[in-house]
Parts: structure tokens; sequence; C-alpha cells
């Protein structure tokens, strides 16, 4: 299994080959952060504009992204680098252009965080985007993504684990949102989903936002009473997903369990629907 990740070394080798576009993937709306310095090269995302239809809460169709990818120099052969901040930011953009078909993709192991922190270059230069042709790729793999109405139908099967990667505030029902956010919405209700067990989504990543190894992701499992293999799949989510993203590529890319699944409605969708069960 090959990873999908790349060391900030190996993209500090690669600033200059122009096969490889690196793309910041923003949590925010205005690049003010993107401005005041960035990975040299770098374009910028917003990871709505990125991610999402425009109006539906749709995933990126495989014409969106390559009508997007185009307008930023992306061809169907680019290597395209990814990197969030925070770092769940470049995982979720991954899975989305994972499903719509790009083959190249790659991200930053450590994202915005580690790179600042080595004292990789950074750059305020808003590079030259000369768009390219890129052909609508002819599938759409959403082979890990489950829907609601599946997620709900498999409530209290044995075979099927249900893993909430939400802190613990969020887990049992305190909070919608983690304590480090300054706001609490983004759903109707409180709680969790049903039989759901709780991982927190930061045991799998170092201070500086890079990886654990497969050995410590494992350990961490462990800890927390989880044994994966017991299970035909797992199925993570968060508030927005982005975080069951991240968990996703850690657990399948990294510690190399196969059956890892995302409920991408999230508790965004699922405590605000009309006569889904909660759990505290």
């Amino acid at each position: 299994m090959s990873s999908p990740f790349v060391t900030t070394a190996w993209l500090e080798e690669h600033l200059d080959d122009p096969a490889v576009r690196v793309v910041e993937i923003s949590n925010v709306a205005e690049p003010k952060l993107y401005c005041e310095g960035h990975v040299p090269g770098a374009a910028w995302v917003y990871w709505k504009t990125a991610c999402w239809h425009e109006t539906d809460r749709e995933l990126v169709s495989p014409a969106a992204m390559a009508k997007l990818f185009g307008s930023l120099g992306i061809g169907p052969d680019t290597t395209v680098v990814l990197y969030g901040d925070p770092v769940q930011y470049g995982t979720y953009a991954y899975w989305a252009f994972t499903m719509a078909g790009h083959r190249k993709l790659l991200m930053l192991d450590g994202g915005r965080r580690r790179w600042w922190q080595e004292g990789r270059p950074v750059s305020q230069t808003v590079p030259t985007l000369v768009p390219v042709d890129y052909p609508v790729p002819a599938t759409k793999n959403e082979a890990m993504r489950v829907g609601r109405d599946d997620l709900r139908a498999s409530l209290g099967n044995p075979r099927r684990l249900i893993l909430d990667v939400r802190s613990a505030e969020e887990y049992l029902g305190e909070r919608v949102v983690e304590y480090s956010a300054a706001f609490d919405h983004g759903a109707m209700r409180y709680g969790r989903i049903p039989g759901s067990r709780h991982l927190h989504f930061r045991v799998l990543l170092n201070d500086d936002n890079s990886f654990k190894t497969a050995d410590e992701m494992n350990a961490a499992l462990k800890a927390a009473g989880l044994d994966l293999k017991r299970y035909d799949d797992v199925v993570c989510y968060c508030r927005m997903t982005h975080r069951a993203t991240l968990v996703w590529v850690a657990l399948e890319k990294i510690a190399g369990h196969g059956n890892i699944k995302i409920y991408d409605g999230s508790w965004t969708e699922w405590g605000s629907i009309v006569g889904f069960p909660v759990e505290k």
C-alpha cells in the first residue's frame, strides 16, 4: 500500500517541479492567513468552494472538480499536494477529490503547522496560474461513503462499528462543537448516534499535526477497547466530516485497515433530523 503522504523535506525538494501543484485548503472564506505566508507556489482554495456543490451541500462532482482544477493549472496527470490548516481540511479535500476521480493526490504530512515549525520556505507571492484543459473523469468512486438511511438501517448491527471521532464533550452530549470553538451551534440536538463508540481524532496525530505510525495508531485503538477486525466495516463521523476524513485516512492509509467508511452528513445532519434517534 503506497502512502498518500509526502514529507516536508520531499515537498521542499519539489517546489519547482512543474508536474506538482500545491494547494492550500482554507477553513475560512478570506485568504488572510494565506497572504501572510504560504508554501511557495501554493494555490489557495476555500474548502466549501473546492469540495461542495454551490447550493446543495452535495460533494464536488467530477465535472466541478475538473473545472476547478483546470482553472488552477492542474491537469489529469498533475500530482496535487494538499495541505490544510487545521490539518483536517486537507484530508477532507483529499477524500472529496478522491471520490471525484483525480488519480494523483497527495497530502503534506503535518500540513501548515509542521512546515512553519521546521522553518521551511514561506512566500507571500500569489502564483500566476495558467488554466489548462481537464477532461471530466469518467467515474466517481463513493465506496468509502455512507448515507444517513444506510446508517440508520444498520443501527444495532454487531458487524458494523459506528465511530464518533469528536471531542469527549460532543460525544457525551455536553456540546455540539469542541470547547476550543467560540460558538456552540451546528445541530439542533446534543448527543451521539446510538451505539457509537468514541475515539478522539487527535490521538492519531502528533503535536505538530503529523500522523502517528501504524503501531501507535493501533495502540490507541487498543487503549480505547476497539478491535476493528471484529467488524465488516467501520463508519466514522464527527460534526461536519472533516475530522472523520482524517480518521479515515489514518486508519486506512497508514494503519492498514481496509474497512473504513465515512458518514458525511455527520452530526450536523443526524442531530437535526426529525425522528432520527439520539443517545446521550
